[in-house]
């Protein structure tokens, strides 16, 4: 059968070499049709004439510092984060957009680093709030420029094109030829490049072990419009499972973070912008959303990964009957809004807050290099009491990461279990029972001894719950109490 020029070249030519003399005969005529005996000599080795002929120095394709862009690579200029801090008074009174504050950010990085920064994006960069860009870039374009287009030019430094495998491979080919990059994405299509993901995390774990090979600038996302806020474009749209594909590459390469609000954005993002040979996920909203930490408080909470918030939690000096702990923003405000609801109906439970920004942090120090150890976790967590953890993805990955913890059998975690539509924001969490509600009958039901002397309170989660079906679907909208809370503790 013919097989250059068909689809059989893709096939295994001869496939049965070891048994079959015929095959082996063909193998053999097939290699010497080469003629080796012009290219080695007797001792097997390549003939001078041919070894001169190969390119020295920089001129050889490993050496040629085209292709190994870490030789080129100069730090960026980046801009004092903490100047673009959303003032918080106090938590949870005042809101803003995170992804818009981040914007101002990234926009000084670009003026500060013309010729070495880009931003890429399948989505609209006004869309994901990062439209400060625009004071000092374009989008790239070569095509036609119409009257009506608005920041488009030649020289643009603003990579859009609705394709996440262009934009992928455009950010990867910037970073490898010794430049700077973020991808901004909604979270639901960024999976369209899990595999172009995988192979640029293989290859920077395999570049580690190359001596010649220079760091890179780390390959940073930035998901956006994220399952919890695509209430208004539906189904489609919600899904947080990128992070499970990126868990599973070598902990040296990888890191997760989500920020729960803009001051932690911004350290985060500042840290990751900063770093090299890593991939970076940061997930965070655009819309309006309650703020939590100021800039001072937020630096150290970065730092730590994890930690307990002292002002939410009323467990001081005690110890907690229950651990409330959350993972992203969403996750964190309804974690807040259960807490203000059960030291209402319940002021004599001892509850303790504790946030996770740097997912990373649950897994052991043995497992990754920002694992807490073991010790440090149980001072969070405790080793045996009830945690109701409230995370932004698929619940399982919590379990996954934890597994090996003292504390992992008291461990509940609620997320996102693909019950999603078009609906209202609540509602979504609701759909999901990641909601205020459903948490503040999960520690009924796993406190020992609460369940009989608070029955009241799981009455009344179960009525605000028929209050809510039956509001959203006459009004289309949430219910003041839930869309106006805010944390006046």
């Amino acid at each position: 059968m013919q097989i250059e020029n068909t689809f059989r070249a893709h096939q295994i030519p001869i496939a049965n070499a070891r048994e079959n003399r015929e095959h082996l005969e063909l193998l053999e005529g097939w290699m010497r049709s080469y003629q080796p005996e012009t290219l080695f000599d007797p001792h097997g080795r390549l003939r001078d004439e041919l070894r001169a002929a190969a390119p020295s120095g920089t001129r050889r394709m490993s050496a040629n510092p085209h292709a190994n862009g870490g030789e080129l690579l100069e730090d960026l200029m980046i801009p004092d984060f903490t100047r673009y801090a959303v003032p918080v008074d106090a938590p949870g009174r005042s809101t803003a957009e995170s992804t818009r504050v981040f914007g101002s950010f990234v926009r000084d990085v670009m003026q500060a680093n013309a010729g070495r920064f880009r931003l890429f994006g399948p989505d609209e960069t006004e869309s994901n709030r990062l439209g400060a860009v625009f004071e000092v870039t374009d989008r790239a374009s070569t095509a036609e420029i119409y009257a009506s287009d608005e920041h488009l030019s030649p020289d643009g430094r603003v990579m859009e094109v609705l394709s996440e495998h262009l934009c992928q491979g455009w950010l990867e080919g910037y970073l490898l030829s010794g430049r700077h990059g973020l991808f901004s994405c909604y979270e639901a299509f960024i999976h369209i490049v899990d595999s172009m993901f995988n192979q640029h995390a293989k290859w920077l774990k395999v570049a580690r072990d190359i001596a010649w090979r220079r760091p890179i600038a780390s390959l940073n996302y930035l998901l956006t419009s994220h399952v919890w806020r695509q209430d208004h474009n539906g189904f489609s749209h919600q899904d947080p499972g990128f992070i499970d594909n990126v868990v599973n590459k070598k902990a040296d390469v990888v890191r997760v973070y989500l920020p729960p609000d803009a001051n932690t954005l911004l350290s985060v993002g500042d840290h990751c912008l900063r770093s090299k040979n890593y991939v970076n996920v940061i997930i965070a909203g655009k819309q309006p959303e309650l703020q939590w930490l100021d800039m001072e408080a937020a630096i150290r909470h970065c730092s730590q990964g994890a930690s307990i918030w002292r002002w939410a939690s009323n467990d001081e000096g005690t110890t907690p009957d229950v651990v409330m702990a959350c993972a992203g923003d969403v996750p964190t405000l309804e974690t807040l809004a259960a807490v203000d609801l059960l030291r209402e109906k319940i002021p004599d439970l001892k509850i303790r807050v504790v946030n996770v920004v740097d997912l990373m942090a649950l897994q052991p120090q043995s497992e990754h290099p920002h694992g807490l150890s073991d010790a440090d976790f149980d001072a969070l967590f405790t080793a045996d009491r009830p945690i109701i953890f409230a995370f932004h993805g698929y619940p399982w990955l919590i379990h996954r990461l934890t597994y090996r913890r003292h504390g992992h059998d008291n461990l509940h975690v609620r997320g996102y279990k693909e019950e999603g539509t078009t609906t209202t924001p609540f509602d979504m969490a609701v759909r999901n029972e990641i909601d205020r509600l459903h948490l503040t009958a999960d520690v009924i039901d796993r406190v020992p001894g609460l369940i009989e002397r608070a029955a009241h309170v799981k009455q009344y989660v179960h009525d605000k719950l028929v209050d809510h079906k039956r509001y959203i679907g006459e009004y289309g909208d949430d219910m003041p109490e839930f869309k106006q809370w805010r944390w006046n503790r």
